[in-house]
């Protein structure tokens, strides 16, 4: 048997004829095709060589049809079915699809009719076997994601993610919104020792300041309003494992020296209680801001700062790690078409336009332009027409440069700020999600670029 270009069939039929003509037909249709004239050599066949598809007369002496069936169901249920026989009843028929056959035809078939429903059944198989494989290698152990680099930078990342895994030394992991600062983090701790331990993370900026404390300590019945239980804070659910302060740098200064305190003595008291219990983990931090600038304003503990920053790992933006970005790219494709069923390319046109792109939500923002293309995607490649209006123009755009030399980071990204909201007609709910940060991070970054820049993007809001 030569293997067939479309697929690999297995024929089981006691009629040595049809046997044959069936065979013939499919050869020259391109498929590679396996015969056998009973159920326990088709049995064997199956055990030795991979089948995309099976085509059984339904009575045969020895085992029949629906028991050939009835074995692959509970041995290779991915395998599609299809039933031909000279003996079919409508109550066989019924009887057949309800249990899944996946077609039953009687001799002698539509042989067009036939080819038609096996090809579907081939693509389908075989796209299936696609997205299992691909769901396979787009998680590594403990079911994390792989982190997809090639940059310098990237690689001395994980090298450095290799030493300190096992080590107990607080982490500081710092970088711009998006870069993907917490899946750095679960490396750390999935890679360490306590990986079957719990992996805890706090977002400080999403919290409430006055619910902060107790979502951190914890706190006993009765201890304010509303307390009706005990509730075990953060910390204490960290224990033995790792626990990550997302966006430390937001923290509220009061809670800065409790958290000292807890770090210092390894020992938490929960809220209503004098109690102290004595906790076990490992602490990372990550944040977006210059915690060293925020230390000299006063807005940050010099004292926690210098605790926490105990290694210091700093994660490149997007634009600053282009090599990266196909990458990332098939990468999430990937992902998405496993998400949505679907098998995708990736038009040359399209990756131009994401090489090109500033990316100031960095991996955050491509991942949500790469969802939203594969989700509205009806063809076989993604190309322009399924990305966002607004990164299109972008692409096109010349950054102007001053007489006295190229614009700095922060007048890029001020650029890129105004593009958006020029193209979201000031919308900032919609430029925020396009950036891919949060309303509240866009209006602090607007904050920033209206301190230090003249009045552009104010005006721009109005």
């Amino acid at each position: 048997m030569s293997t067939g270009h479309k697929g690999e069939v297995l024929i089981v039929d006691d009629e040595p004829n049809a046997l044959r003509v069936l065979s013939s037909i499919l050869k020259a249709e391109g498929y590679g095709v396996f015969e056998s004239m009973d159920v326990e050599g088709a049995i064997h066949i199956l055990s030795k060589e991979y089948v995309d598809a099976v085509i059984t007369d339904l009575e045969m002496p020895g085992k029949n049809g629906i028991q050939f069936f009835e074995f692959i169901e509970e041995n290779y249920p991915d395998i599609p079915v299809i039933f031909i026989t000279a003996y079919g009843t409508v109550e066989s028929a019924v009887s057949a699809m309800t249990r899944g056959v996946l077609y039953y035809f009687i001799k002698p078939p539509d042989y067009v009719k036939l080819k038609n429903v096996l090809a579907e059944a081939v693509k389908d198989r075989r796209m299936k076997g696609e997205i299992a494989s691909l769901a396979k290698h787009l998680t590594g152990e403990n079911g994390m994601p792989l982190i997809i680099a090639k940059t310098h930078h990237m690689i001395k990342i994980f090298k450095a993610i290799e030493s300190i895994k096992d080590t107990s030394s607080n982490v500081l992991i710092c970088g711009e919104t998006g870069t993907g600062k917490e899946l750095i983090a679960r490396a750390l701790h999935y890679g360490s020792t306590r990986r079957e331990k719990p992996f805890v993370a706090v977002n400080c900026a999403a919290i409430p300041r006055e619910l902060m404390e107790a979502e951190l300590f914890g706190y006993e019945k009765g201890a304010f309003t509303g307390a009706i239980s005990r509730r075990l804070g953060r910390f204490e659910e960290a224990s033995g494992g790792t626990i990550l302060l997302d966006e430390i740098g937001e923290l509220d200064f009061s809670l800065q020296a409790k958290l000292l305190r807890v770090l210092q003595e390894r020992e938490v008291e929960r809220l209503g209680s004098s109690n102290r219990i004595p906790v076990d983990f490992r602490l990372l931090c990550s944040t977006n801001r210059d915690l060293e600038k925020e230390v000299l304003t006063k807005n940050f503990r010099e004292d926690l700062f210098y605790r926490i920053n105990v290694v210091r790992l700093d994660i490149p933006p997007l634009r600053e790690r282009r090599e990266d970005i196909p990458l990332l790219v098939q990468q999430f494709v990937k992902e998405f078409c496993l998400k949505e069923g679907k098998m995708l390319s990736i038009s040359d046109e399209a990756m131009e336009i994401f090489m090109n792109y500033q990316w100031t939500g960095n991996i955050r923002q491509l991942r949500n332009v790469i969802e939203r293309a594969v989700v509205l995607s009806k063809g076989e490649r993604l190309t322009s027409k399924e990305l966002p209006e607004e990164l299109l123009p972008l692409k096109k755009k010349a950054v102007p440069v001053r007489a006295g030399g190229t614009k700095t980071l922060k007048e890029l990204q001020n650029q890129a700020v105004m593009d958006v909201l020029h193209e979201c007609k000031g919308n900032k709910s919609r430029a925020a999600k396009m950036l891919g940060i949060s309303r509240k991070a866009f209006y602090k970054k607007l904050k920033e670029f209206q301190g230090s820049s003249t009045g552009s993007i104010g005006n721009s809001l109005h």
